[in-house]
Order: C-alpha cells, then sequence, then structure tokens
C-alpha cells in the first residue's frame, strides 16, 4: 500500500476536537515510520444534514469507498433537542447505514484496565487488575436490523422489533473471533440466551461447528445475564466474548465501566476485507463541547486499532499504546479521569493531552 488513505467523519460537538488529536498522532506515526498518509474529511450527521438536508449524503459514501480505512467521532446532538430534525434518526440515517453499506460485520471493543487508572474503576482492584476483554459483536444484523412491525390489537398500539439471524451471518463472525482469540488467550465465550431465544439455539449450533475447526481455543457458553454479572464479578476470565448485535452493544457498554472512564476506548468494525471503520465508543458531549476539556484518547487509540487491524503495522500500533500508557504513568490527566489525589499541574486539555501524547510517541522505547 503506497499510500495510506483516511477518511475522516469528524463527528458532532467534541468530535472535532478529539479527532484533531487523532490526526495528530497519525500524522506523527506516519512519520516516524515513513508512511504517506492522505486524510480526507468526509461530511456527515450535523454537519451534513446542515449542508445535504440528510445525515449521510451519496457524496460521502462515494469518497468513503475510495479510502483505505474510515475515522469517525462521535454522532448526536444534546438529549432535549432528540426529536429535532437535525438529530432524529442519526443512528438509522448514518450510523447503521454506515456500517451496512461497508459491510462492516463485525464490532470489537476492548476493555483494558490501565494500571495508572486502576483507582477510577467502581470495581475493587483486586478483581479489575490485569483485566483484559475483547467483545466481538455482530453488527449488521439482529435486531437493529429486523422487520419492525406496527399495528393496533384491541384498541392500543402494538409495536415489534424482530431477532432475525442466518447461518452464515454467525458462522463469519463466530470465525472472526476465534481467529482472534488465537492471537490472544485463546478462548472463546459465546453469549447468548438459548434457553428462551430460538435465534439464540442457532448461535450456539453454529459457533460450536465452527470451534471444531479451531482444537487449540476453548470455547464455552453463558446466557447474557449471567454473563453481565460475571463481567463485574470476575472479569478476568474471560478473554474473546462473542456475541449478538443487541447483547454486545449491552455488554460492552458495561464493560467500560471497570476501568471507570469511557473516554478511553476505541472500537473497530470490520468485515473480511481489511477496510476498517474506528471510532470512540462514547458519545458527542454537547455539554462539554468547545471547552478543550474532552478527552481524547479513546481517538487516539483508534489510531492504534487502524495501525493494527486495517495496515497490519503491529509495531506501530504497540508504540501508540506505549505512549499513551506512559502519559498517563507519567501522572497526565484531562478532567474526566482527575481525582483530587491527581497533581493539578498535570491536568491537561484536549489539545494538550494530544500534545503529550504525541511527546512520548516520539521517545519511542
Amino acid at each position: 500500500m503506497s499510500k495510506k488513505i483516511i477518511g475522516v467523519l469528524e463527528g458532532d460537538f467534541i468530535g472535532p476536537e478529539i479527532m484533531q488529536e487523532a490526526v495528530k498522532i497519525l500524522k506523527k506515526a506516519a512519520a516516524l515510520y515513513n508512511h504517506a498518509v492522505e486524510i480526507v474529511p468526509l461530511e456527515a450527521s450535523g454537519t451534513a444534514y446542515d449542508r445535504y438536508g440528510c445525515h449521510l449524503p451519496p457524496s460521502t459514501l462515494a469518497l468513503a469507498g475510495q479510502c483505505h480505512a474510515l475515522l469517525k467521532g462521535p454522532f448526536g446532538g444534546p438529549p432535549e433537542e432528540l426529536h429535532h430534525p437535525k438529530w432524529s434518526g442519526v443512528e438509522q440515517g448514518a450510523i447503521l447505514p454506515l456500517r451496512k453499506h461497508f459491510r462492516l460485520y463485525a464490532n470489537l471493543r476492548e476493555t483494558k484496565v490501565w494500571e495508572p487508572l486502576m483507582h477510577l474503576s467502581p470495581v475493587k482492584e483486586r478483581i479489575v487488575r490485569n483485566v483484559d476483554v475483547l467483545i466481538v459483536r455482530e453488527l449488521t444484523s439482529g435486531i437493529y436490523f429486523g422487520e419492525k412491525k406496527e399495528r393496533m390489537l384491541n384498541n392500543e398500539r402494538v409495536f415489534a422489533d424482530t431477532e432475525a439471524y442466518s447461518e452464515s451471518e454467525i458462522r463469519r463472525i463466530a470465525i472472526k473471533a476465534f481467529e482472534l482469540a488465537s492471537k490472544r488467550k485463546r478462548k472463546v465465550t459465546l453469549v447468548a440466551k438459548s434457553n428462551v431465544l430460538k435465534s439464540s439455539v442457532l448461535w450456539r449450533e453454529v459457533v460450536n461447528q465452527v470451534a471444531a475447526s479451531y482444537p487449540g481455543i476453548e470455547n464455552d457458553y453463558m446466557h447474557v445475564d449471567h454473563a453481565a454479572m460475571q463481567l463485574i464479578m470476575n472479569p478476568r476470565q474471560f478473554d474473546v466474548i462473542l456475541t449478538s448485535n443487541l447483547f454486545g452493544d449491552i455488554l460492552s457498554d458495561e464493560a467500560s465501566v471497570l476501568q471507570g472512564s469511557i473516554g478511553l476506548f476505541p472500537s473497530a468494525s470490520l468485515g473480511d476485507s481489511a477496510f476498517g471503520l474506528y471510532e470512540p465508543i462514547h458519545g458527542s458531549a454537547p455539554s462539554i463541547a468547545g471547552r478543550n476539556i474532552a478527552n481524547p484518547i479513546s481517538a487516539i487509540l483508534c489510531i492504534a486499532l487502524m495501525f493494527n487491524h486495517t495496515f497490519h503495522c503491529v509495531t506501530e500500533a504497540a508504540r501508540i499504546e506505549r505512549a499513551v500508557r506512559r502519559t498517563l504513568e507519567s501522572g497526565f490527566r484531562t478532567r474526566d479521569i482527575f481525582t483530587g489525589e491527581d497533581d493539578p499541574r498535570l491536568l491537561l486539555g484536549t489539545s494538550e493531552m494530544g500534545d503529550r501524547i504525541a511527546g512520548m510517541l516520539d521517545r519511542g522505547d
């Protein structure tokens, strides 16, 4: 790949602030390792609505299709404007279509508890120490994409959402999970609800078939309610959690609580090719936008994921992660991870945190 082309969807509110820092780290890492990169600005969500009257214009999809990877900021507006046309339906009008258009069926969310920030966790340190859980969530099927119905019954409205999965949809995400587990601690836990859901029965059958091709990888199963409890009580038992769209959406947000701040976690959405969509897991935080206090670490770690999964540059990815870790070990904090025990002289704004991490990146090992 002679030139790495990255499309950037800045997102809303704090999105442009944290994306700026992520791009800063991308350019720094590219320069250190002599990679040629091209940044392609892409319009979506609120900015696209202002200009085109829709959240994801065809021109954005066309340009995005010419990129090797997409870096996406958080989409969405203030809660009090939920029903404003500019913000209503952003999920259905931009986020879900992006995933579906590029066939990004696998969402990866890794929960690592950073040693310097372990005190932020609401869970006891002895439980969260050394936690490293990867949730592999099916992303383009299930209840979010199933048939939706509205009808009148006995003079009242009845709404229904349909959860449906095919064998092929389950098989491809299961293969992805086992392949990822083969490079980690070699364990896959399927999370579903097969005691009441027919779709979960199919998940168990297909995943067991796939597991037979990976004899060196442990394969077990948990009902989702039990898994939700175990994720807090004993998270170290998990390596790779494989689950459906709905259950993965819920469990990945629960897992972020183990670290104590949602501003630290990136995610990757992948398909069968190297193309990927990388985004922080948090929202657009309108209440702190424009104040230079948002935490850019989740956006910066998206760059590490991008180097790893799209460009297969594991050295660059590891160096970015080390730079983040050493910045935190040095005591530097943004407001969301700052406590009364931290040194106020090391409290940084969004851009300053990006500069510090870039400086650590320069230092290498």
